[in-house]
């Protein structure tokens, strides 16, 4: 039992930590200047500019928007922690706490990961407010939001492994990343209506399978079975997630 107790306890201190750094991030690096351009108005204006101009009908539009939105957010926090970090010189202090790597990473996804689900929110709310669509399934589409956070915030953090104190390094390296999984994703065109190159590449992007879910919560014909797209983002989120600690390890030396 007093075994079992101590586990407890190392389990309860790690947990705690992860909610001190969450708590950190969320107060320093919302409302970072890249944080929002990256991670809210580029997306916006990005996919205005794709749909000016061409007939696109809502119910394609409003999936789409929601699920671009969730990619950039909840991806955006994650890359730009660790640099700042390093540049601010608080990183050396930050990894000689008692807290474990995989909790200050777990830290990360999750503030990723509620900046990404509270933002969705707003083309949720746009697209039923401004749009004529409707909800079909709204467990599917909460499913799709969180799941999708999840895997994308993992994403972001293993992209932040690299040792450098630039951020601007750091976010040409996501969006060489992010960009073409975005194209491959269904986001503009559905996965069945895409080359045959296109949709041999598609299931490489979680954000795939995350607008998959949305678009079928909008009523919309899913390209993926639901339950192969919940399983691909657990996978993709454990993938990011065990390959963030063990790079972050591997390069923690010559970040200092």
């Amino acid at each position: 039992m007093t075994g079992q107790r101590k586990t407890a306890q190392a389990w309860r201190r790690q947990l705690h930590g992860s909610l001190v750094i969450l708590k950190k991030n969320a107060r320093l690096y919302y409302l970072k200047p890249p944080v929002l351009i990256f991670g809210v108005l580029f997306p916006v204006f990005f996919f205005l500019a794709f749909k000016m101009g061409r007939p696109i009908a809502a119910e394609n539009v409003v999936p789409g928007m929601i699920a671009m939105a969730l990619w950039f957010t909840a991806s955006a926090v994650g890359p730009l922690v660790t640099p700042w970090e390093r540049n601010a010189r608080t990183y050396e202090r930050l990894i000689s706490t008692p807290v474990s790597l995989p909790a200050i990473l777990a830290g990360d996804v999750m503030s990723g990961f509620i900046f990404g689900t509270c933002l969705s929110v707003i083309p949720v709310l746009l697209g039923l407010v401004l749009a004529d669509v409707y909800v079909a399934n709204v467990p599917l589409l909460i499913a799709g939001i969180v799941m999708g956070a999840l895997s994308f915030a993992s994403l972001g953090v293993f992209l932040a492994a690299p040792p450098t104190r630039g951020p601007s390094n750091i976010m040409l390296l996501s969006n060489l990343v992010r960009l073409p999984l975005l194209f491959v994703s269904g986001i503009f065109m559905p996965i069945g209506q895409m080359p045959v190159w296109a949709r041999w590449i598609a299931p490489l992007s979680p954000l795939s399978y995350a607008s998959d879910l949305i678009r079928g919560a909008f009523g919309r014909p899913a390209f993926f079975p639901v339950w192969l797209s919940l399983l691909m983002l657990v996978l993709f989120t454990l993938f990011f997630f065990l390959a963030s600690c063990k790079f972050h390890n591997m390069w923690r030396a010559k970040g200092l």
